[in-house]
């Protein structure tokens, strides 16, 4: 799985989420890359103009999309500051779906592999998301984010289907188990 280190009282980036005493538990994340986001989804990158699906795959800069059982929705999504924590984690059983920052500034995300119970700590990864990248989420791969550090609201293109969160929204709570995560940067930076 994942380096998860167990903390104490600290910011936890969760803002009014207040662990427990011991229910802090740090994430380091690693930039993200194609081989190592591969049990989750695909990244998708900058293609030439031209440039075949079957390359784009090849290329590690491709997605594959599963949007056939409800109508697609691509929009911008906006999300408020919220830290680098969370105590819970979400699946979409019925489709992918992808996810990209319009600014530039990188972006985190905790997953893990698709499954049908919520994942252990062990089992979660953190990755950094730089600019100009888009990861595409298999069906059923849980995920947290996508997160971010500082004060303002950020924008992130989001594709889904039109009630991916109204019928299709599947969460697992780490905080009735007294838990809480924070990722932070492998070089130890909070962005």
């Amino acid at each position: 799985g994942g380096l998860v280190e167990r903390g104490g009282a600290g910011r936890g980036g969760a803002g009014a989420m207040g662990p427990p005493a011991g229910g802090l538990r740090t994430l380091r994340a690693r930039g993200v890359s194609a081989e190592g986001f591969a049990r989750f989804g695909r990244l998708v990158g900058p293609l030439p103009d031209g440039a075949g699906y079957e390359a784009g795959l090849a290329a590690g800069r491709e997605a594959r999309l599963v949007l056939d059982r409800g109508q697609p929705r691509f929009y911008i999504m906006r999300l408020p500051a919220k830290g680098l924590g969370f105590d819970r984690i979400t699946h979409h059983k019925a489709c992918t779906q992808c996810l990209g920052g319009l600014g530039p500034e990188p972006w985190y995300m905790a997953v893990a592999e698709a499954s049908e119970v919520g994942p252990s700590e062990t089992d979660l990864h953190a990755f950094r998301i730089p600019p100009g990248v888009f990861v595409q989420l298999d069906e059923g791969t849980w995920h947290a984010g996508p997160l971010f550090g500082g004060n303002a609201e950020r924008d992130f293109y989001n594709l889904e289907l039109t009630d991916t969160n109204q019928v299709d929204h599947h969460n697992h709570v780490y905080g009735r188990e007294g838990l809480t995560f924070k990722v932070v940067d492998e070089d130890g930076n909070d962005q």
